[in-house]
């Protein structure tokens, strides 16, 4: 397994699965009566992969450009998750697992200060960016509801005061998924975008004064769709000035913040009352990996900390990992996190910032210069939207780019048009790197309209 691990991370390989039939083929059928020998199922596994793993980390394609803004983990990732897999410890209480919970301990430390966050401020490794907004929104609707008078662990939510949530018309679905997870889909109220999908701080004010008391604000750092981030200071200001709680939804654009050249367009992120981001996306992490960060750490303790018999906890003396997240049961995700923090360093990480928004710059000006292919947002982080002709032209070069293997590409609508979204990450997409991916995306583009005449 060792000597295929580092095969296939070497190799260039398609990006996307590649036969699905030859996938059901390998895996289905019915439960073997008697079983296989061990050797036998891990060379079935292999050869499923050859036909339904895409690329991954230095073998996603030239480039690193994916419709997707998520890496590839490095050989030092894979490693420390092996060994979190060999000593298998669950990671929930400090005195079960003391040496995960004294990393997890050293992160919060580590990526508040390198994230700009406030002295003080708790951490919480969840399975992913959508159960970190949870853990946050319910620290939100926990901290708002109490200052009403409402203990909602105890009083439930079926006379619970209202709330009334803002978020922008290019929200990310996890936050939205998450706010009816909480039983607040009722309370959202959309806030008019910018033609750069960042919110309308005019529409945010008017919106937060016609509110009743308990106001929650979602922000976004980096766009899903086009990598924009919200004017942070005025939308801080403005939640803060009718009594609100600022949740920003980071994906991936909070690691910019560790980029001295990245960091002003994050102005005013540190004023936020929680954040949240992914660390497999630009940090590289062995999925799953999702970063819960609230600058209240008695409203986050009081929404989604255990307190029961089998499970007494540490006390007063240690941080308990299961205080600052909903999952008890989980691998130690804080190993794989150090471990890639501690080789990068601040400068490590700052510098892989650069490089893939300086190569999502200059891919987005290669194919600017084709005609018919329009850059609809300019680049701002990492994220390339793509205007390329109508429906049927964009998804034709979609179908012709994601067959071909060099790029994964993902159709999108913007403004109620198709649209085409590319990331740039990885280890791999610095200067140069991108030329097979725009070369690539212009064949495509310019065979689809030749096939049109």
């Amino acid at each position: 397994m060792a000597g295929y691990a580092q095969d296939f991370m070497a190799a260039d390989r398609p990006v996307r699965a590649r036969d699905p039939r030859r996938l059901a083929e390998l895996l289905g059928g019915p439960l073997p009566v008697a079983g296989h020998p061990e050797l036998a199922t891990v060379q079935r596994l292999l050869i499923a992969g050859e036909f339904g793993v895409p690329g991954s980390g230095a073998a996603r394609g030239p480039g690193g450009a994916s419709g997707a803004a998520s890496g590839g983990a490095p050989p030092l990732g894979l490693a420390a998750d092996w060994l979190t897999g060999v000593w298998n410890q669950c990671d929930a209480r400090h005195d079960l697992g003391t040496l995960f919970a004294a990393a997890e301990e050293v992160c919060e430390r580590w990526l508040v200060e390198l994230l700009g966050l406030p002295a003080g401020t708790a951490m919480g490794l969840t399975s992913c960016r959508v159960t970190a907004n949870l853990v946050c929104l319910a620290a939100a609707r926990e901290h708002q509801l109490r200052r009403a008078g409402w203990a909602v662990n105890e009083q439930g939510l079926s006379a619970a005061p209202p709330l009334t949530v803002l978020v922008g018309e290019e929200a990310q679905v996890s936050v939205l998924r998450c706010l009816r997870l909480l039983g607040l889909g009722g309370a959202i109220r959309r806030v008019q975008t910018d033609d750069g999908g960042r919110m309308a701080v005019p529409h945010l004010r008017d919106l937060a004064q016609a509110a009743p008391a308990g106001l929650i604000v979602c922000g976004q750092v980096g766009s899903a769709t086009c990598g924009s981030v919200d004017p942070l200071r005025a939308i801080a200001e403005v939640t803060h000035a009718h009594g609100g709680w600022l949740h920003l939804d980071g994906a991936f654009g909070l690691w910019a913040a560790a980029s001295s050249r990245h960091r002003p367009l994050l102005d005013g992120a540190g004023q936020a009352d929680s954040w949240t981001c992914d660390s497999h996306m630009w940090l590289d992490t062995p999925y799953d990996s999702g970063l819960a960060f609230c600058a209240r750490p008695e409203p986050l303790r009081r929404a989604v900390g255990l307190h029961a018999e089998f499970a007494p906890g540490a006390g007063h003396t240690c941080r308990d990992p299961l205080d600052h997240r909903v999952e008890l049961s989980q691998r130690a995700r804080s190993l794989t996190l150090w471990a890639l923090l501690h080789h990068l360093g601040r400068q490590g990480v700052a510098d892989l910032v650069d490089r893939n928004c300086a190569a999502a710059r200059r891919l987005a000006v290669r194919l600017a210069a084709e005609p018919g292919v329009e850059v609809l947002v300019p680049v701002r982080l990492n994220q390339l939207l793509l205007g390329i002709g109508d429906e049927a032209h964009t998804r034709a070069v979609v179908e012709r780019l994601d067959s071909e293997g060099t790029c994964w590409v993902t159709p999108t609508r913007w403004r109620g048009h198709g649209a085409v979204r590319l990331s740039v990450r990885g280890r791999g997409a610095v200067g140069t790197a991108v030329e097979p991916v725009a070369a690539a995306f212009l064949a495509a583009h310019r065979a689809e309209r030749r096939a049109r005449r």
